[in-house]
């Protein structure tokens, strides 16, 4: 079998997430311990206490998720021999969801963990700033059909497609205005439901443009290696290895859609046969699942999955959080 390990964006934090690890593995201690001192807050008692409204902000929990797959990534590599080589040995690629992709790049060796903790609290920090436009979630319409309304409704790019997430599932980003006005007009065209999504902004919009500005400074700065394995990204669904490719992914993602499907689609045609999701909740699961139905599914979100998957045992899905951005 050929697999892919792959990590959830923002909209799967929830209360608890860590806890158990953290309470098992002093080298999880360590890594929550060491974010709590970088970043200058309290993000483990975030994590395993919340208050829950905090740790859904934006700019807090960015950096959660990102501590989070990295402490289960850490806790396989303790019953393995390193945390590259456990990645490099089991998986012939990474790729994550929107903020997911930050883990993606740290389990394939191109951030390491300080870097990416800096470069996603800052891109936390400046997409919570953004606080115009909405997102809504478009089920049971094509995308060929979507991407047309969203033309005629706003020539202008008011409007787009964000996240192509799975089959029946897609994400519109943009303009109240336009947003709503592309909404009712999906309901009138076949769309089985519109849901509008509890975000402070619309993220992967032309709209994110001063965040993906800001964030561009930092990318500069930061140390960011050749990946070791590759990393398909978000914005081209194509594999990424060269550190001047990941600089370019990461300026841009914040404005471009996330192509999840493309993505997805692309893994399955190099003889990709099994996902493991590795982070909490089985968002990407379920949207690989309506994918790939023939795909084999695995998660890792808690300490009793990294000693099942280490082991080899099967492992009952995690529980299912919310949207991924």
């Amino acid at each position: 079998m050929s697999t892919a390990f792959v990590f959830p964006g923002q909209g799967s934090q929830a209360v608890g997430m860590g806890r158990d690890l953290y309470e098992q593995s002093s080298a999880v201690r360590a890594i929550f311990d060491y974010a709590d001192s970088a970043l200058d807050l309290p993000l483990s008692r975030l994590c395993f206490e919340g208050p829950r409204d905090q740790l859904m902000a934006t700019e807090n929990a960015q950096p959660a998720l990102l501590v989070t797959s990295f402490a289960l990534l850490t806790a396989l590599a303790e019953t393995n021999s390193g945390l590259v080589d456990v990645v490099a040995q089991q998986a012939a690629f990474v790729a994550g969801h929107s903020l997911g992709e930050y883990s993606a790049l740290v389990a394939a060796g191109a951030l390491d963990l300080p870097t990416a903790l800096r470069l996603v609290r800052r891109r936390g920090e400046l997409m919570a700033a953004a606080s115009d436009g909405m997102m809504t979630a478009i089920m049971g319409l094509d995308a060929g059909t979507l991407e047309q309304i969203c033309r005629e409704v706003a020539p202008d790019g008011a409007v787009v497609i964000a996240n192509y997430n799975s089959p029946g599932q897609l994400v519109i980003s943009g303009t109240q205005a336009a947003v709503e006005q592309v909404a009712r007009l999906a309901k009138e065209r076949g769309a089985k439901r519109v849901q509008p999504l509890k975000v402070s902004a619309a993220f992967h919009s032309p709209l994110m443009r001063e965040a993906a500005a800001g964030l561009v400074s930092a990318i500069i700065e930061a140390g960011i290696a050749d990946a070791r394995i590759p990393v398909v990204g978000n914005v081209t669904a194509e594999p990424l290895v060269h550190a001047e490719a990941i600089r370019h992914e990461l300026a841009v993602q914040v404005t471009a859609p996330v192509r999840w499907i493309t993505s997805v689609q692309y893994m399955l045609a190099q003889g990709v046969d099994t996902f493991v999701e590795i982070g909490p909740g089985s968002v990407l699961t379920r949207l690989i699942k309506r994918i790939a139905p023939e795909a084999q599914l695995i998660n890792v979100c808690d300490a009793e999955s990294v000693r099942a998957f280490s082991a080899g045992r099967p492992y009952g899905q995690c529980q299912e959080r919310g949207g991924n951005r």
